[in-house]
């Protein structure tokens, strides 16, 4: 996983020096964020849009340094609502997700919302109401979860398969009926977000061939299929946590731009990644606690655990670490393989196994890389009542503590 950033060592450094108890923290790389993002966008070809899917990681800061990025944001709640109302820079956002409650509709069509994904029959129907209640003609795209063709898998699949999410294509003509069918419901176009976790381009390129293939049936399932002219093919692109490779996004840009300039009438697509986004800026640090041997087995006891930094668990992988001695000396690997893990009363507060950080010693910090997304936002950060971990934003010449 490479070297530990200078800012992002020195951060650690002092934050550790000014610490009474040992040294538990987030430490955000949002000058990296920018510089990732970025990239991201100049790769874009013409016709496409990228959005942040902010339940990766919604922290203010995290927001602010996104918002003058992307093209917009894309929430799942009236809390991530809230969080987009404090952000210094607005943006158009988009609400999708099942379960959507009727006080969270009401806030985003108040909100202005730019888009709201659809899920359910029902769903049409309140929206209806509540949109008609407030004088408002809103803009809604229908999510469906298309029949996938063979070998077209990632490790979560969020289509092509009995879910919770959109509706079946042979639904899909009674979803398209039944908005045309509402006064204050206007139809823009269609949702498909199938597959996440997804490492390898050349079968997301398939998919997204896929749905260009399909979108002339699906938009001509409308009364006037030339006012559907957008397709949200949703996020899903992974993180490599085990090996390091990062998808590689500049393929799939190009792919995509002679694949819509060879179309008859393409949509205007739009991504919402949120993991591809914001994974890389992020380091969880762990003091060092106590280390020890157990029938056979060399264990590094460390601040924190699996209750403020999840991710491990929930993917199923072990977490790669970087190793900070808190005093200058060799740190070659090698020797005793330890697994990581902390302060939980649960053998299953592991965050890394078979790691070859030769010597550590109590004290030290260990770092792990690839915490921006899905890491202290999905962690069941109550249990046992421990404080919680500090966040650091590095930002230009210093870093601000939340």
């Amino acid at each position: 996983m490479g070297e530990l950033p200078a800012a992002v060592r020195a951060a650690l450094v002092e934050a550790q020096a000014q610490s009474s108890d040992p040294l538990v923290a987030f430490v955000y790389d949002l000058d990296a964020l920018r510089r990732h993002v970025a990239a991201l966008m100049a790769d874009l070809p013409p016709g496409v849009e990228l959005y942040y899917a902010i339940k990766a990681n919604s922290e203010a800061p995290i927001l602010a340094a996104l918002a003058p990025l992307v093209h917009g944001f894309e929430i799942s709640s009236g809390g991530e609502i809230d969080r987009l109302a404090a952000c210094p820079q607005r943006k158009p956002f988009i609400f999708s997700g099942p379960g959507k409650l009727d006080s969270d509709l009401r806030t985003a069509l108040s909100a202005g919302v730019e888009a709201i994904h659809l899920e359910s029959l029902g769903e049409i129907q309140r929206l209806q109401r509540l949109a008609r209640s407030l004088g408002r003609l809103q803009p809604v795209y229908i999510r469906i979860n298309p029949q996938l063709p063979a070998g077209l898998t990632s490790t979560l699949a969020m289509a092509g398969t009995a879910t919770p999410f959109g509706f079946d294509e042979a639904d899909l003509h009674a979803a398209v009926a039944a908005v045309e069918a509402a006064s204050h419901l206007q139809l823009q176009g269609f949702h498909v977000h199938a597959l996440s976790h997804q490492h390898s381009v050349e079968r997301h390129l398939q998919l997204l061939d896929f749905y260009l293939e399909r979108w002339p049936h699906w938009r001509g399932l409308a009364r006037r299929p030339e006012s559907l002219v957008r397709l949200n093919v949703g996020g899903g692109i992974g993180v490599d946590y085990r090996e390091g490779r990062r998808f590689d996004w500049a393929r799939l840009c190009a792919h995509l731009r002679a694949r819509l300039a060879a179309q008859a009438q393409p949509p205007l697509i739009r991504f919402e990644p949120g993991r591809f986004l914001a994974a890389f800026c992020g380091y969880y640090a762990m003091e060092v606690l106590d280390t020890k041997t157990s029938h056979g087995q060399h264990f590094l006891v460390c601040r924190g655990g699996t209750h403020q930094f999840r991710l491990p668990v929930a993917q199923g992988h072990d977490h790669p670490v970087l190793h900070l001695p808190r005093e200058a000396r060799a740190t070659a690997t090698g020797g005793k393989a330890w697994t990581v893990v902390g302060q939980l009363c649960t053998p299953k507060d592991i965050l890394s196994r078979g790691q070859p950080l030769g010597e550590v010693r109590v004290g030290d910090l260990l770092v792990l890389p690839l915490a921006g997304a899905y890491g202290y936002n999905i962690s069941h950060a109550d249990f046992l009542c421990h404080p919680r971990p500090r966040q650091l934003f590095l930002d230009g010449h210093g870093s601000a503590p939340t």
